[in-house]
């Protein structure tokens, strides 16, 4: 793996060990996204892998797989690493990684299963929105009724997500309604955790040229705080899940769990309005 080249993964998972399974984006498509511009995507070979498991302490008990979508390397090639970190690191009893709904859509049921019995315990998977319009402009690569789909097979499968949702994403005017829409679609599965991003718009990104040619216009921090407190409102959980702004591209930082903090953080929100 080229030693130049940054290591992305989730805030959760900052003290954990990682290991490297894939290099760049398989899809590098995302409008918004400039994680992998220029970075060739390769699995890293099994080896590799190895090795690097290898390095880690006897004891852990935690992983991250890093790459933009480890998942995407297959379930023949997963089951081989997971075994390898059972092999190496008996004391492991998670092991987490990015996910996104294309990948999983190759997947069974049964193979989503069976990588969970083998130790692959959380995935964070990047829905972004529930508009169908939002994520074509966006080039998502995926529709909400496949996302929907997927993420009631994890559930089937018993492999717990978190789920990634962006505000502003929807642009200027379109706030209230992508929130709707995303709680809409996070309401009809069971997810460990909503995370939410605050859309910036990256210097080198398709998203960037789409501003300066005045094809996409940002919504302003009202019109997002607005969005992240109709998101609140709108999330009805059959069971209990946490509600998570803290990334550090957010405008404000709450967290707690819902429903039972619902009125505690909207009161949040609307004390930066």
């Amino acid at each position: 793996m080229d030693g130049r080249e940054t290591i992305y993964y989730p805030q959760d998972e900052m003290n954990q060990m990682l290991i490297p399974v894939t290099s760049g984006c398989p899809y590098n498509r995302c409008a918004f996204c400039s994680m992998y511009k220029g970075v060739p995507y390769r699995q890293i070979p099994l080896s590799e892998v190895e090795k690097q498991i290898i390095y880690g302490d006897l004891y852990t008990e935690r992983i991250f797989l890093t790459g933009a979508d480890p998942v995407a390397i297959g379930f023949d090639a997963m089951q081989h690493v997971l075994a390898l970190v059972r092999k190496h690191l008996p004391y492991c009893a998670c092991v987490a990684s990015y996910a996104s709904v294309r990948s999983l859509a190759v997947y069974s049921t049964e193979e989503l299963s069976a990588l969970h019995d083998a130790g692959l315990r959380l995935l964070y998977i990047g829905f972004e929105s529930g508009l169908d319009r939002v994520l074509e402009s966006v080039d998502k690569g995926h529709r909400v009724e496949t996302a929907i789909e997927q993420a009631k097979k994890l559930n089937q499968a018993r492999l717990q997500f978190n789920t990634i949702l962006i505000y502003g994403i929807a642009g200027l005017g379109s706030g209230i309604e992508n929130a709707v829409a995303s709680a809409a679609m996070v309401n009809q599965f069971e997810t460990r955790k909503v995370i939410t991003m605050n859309l910036k718009v990256f210097n080198g990104t398709i998203l960037e040229q789409r501003v300066h040619r005045g094809e996409f216009f940002p919504a302003d921090g009202a019109e997002r705080l607005a969005e992240i407190r109709t998101l609140l409102e709108y999330l009805d959980p059959a069971r209990p899940l946490e509600f998570d702004t803290t990334h550090p591209t957010n405008m404000i930082k709450i967290r707690g769990t819902l429903p039972q903090d619902k009125d505690r953080l909207i009161r949040e929100v609307q004390q930066h309005a």
